[in-house]
């Protein structure tokens, strides 16, 4: 699952949640796709070395292969979001880093914080949101379905033996 708890300090029981979008496609793999879309758009080529028609088909072809680099890479840049949920006995805290603009950051006391599940409600199947403090915030939305619903319950899990 694309995301991890860790417990940070045995002594104050603060345990902290680092959730990131699932990359399908990681860097080496993005490379190995270039080249290879770029060897297979050259290789009808080969029979034009020496003409005039290779110089006029040779810059279509790489603004194609320069757009996939390009789509591939915004694609990637785009879900390198990181969401960090720190629990304690006092305070839970939700920092969302986003791609392209400042942190967003969310701070409740831990006995109000509250998960819900809007199982048919949100922009996607099983949103999960921390109501608290007067203010209710996405968590997890880039995650399956699944993962959102495992999420929730891993939420109130935790949640509640802290406010115990």
């Amino acid at each position: 699952m694309p995301y991890h708890w860790s417990e940070t300090s045995q002594v104050d029981k603060v345990q902290t949640l680092t959730l990131w979008p699932h990359q399908s496609l990681p860097p080496k793999g993005l490379a190995a796709f270039v080249l290879t879309t770029f060897t297979m758009i050259t290789l009808p080529l080969f029979g034009l070395l020496g003409t005039k028609l290779l110089w006029g088909l040779l810059p279509f072809l790489m603004i194609a292969v320069l757009g996939v680099w390009y789509a591939l890479s915004r694609s990637q840049k785009d879900r390198s979001i990181l969401e960090v949920l720190t629990i304690s006995p006092e305070e839970t805290r939700l920092v969302r880093h986003n791609p392209r603009t400042e942190a967003q950051d969310w701070i409740c006391n831990t006995y109000w914080a509250r998960p819900t599940l809007h199982r048919n409600e949100g922009p996607v199947p099983n949103y999960v949101t921390m109501l608290g403090n007067g203010r209710e915030v996405e968590i997890g939305a880039f995650l399956s379905e699944e993962e959102r619903l495992a999420l929730y319950a891993n939420l109130c899990e935790t949640l509640s033996s802290h406010t115990r």
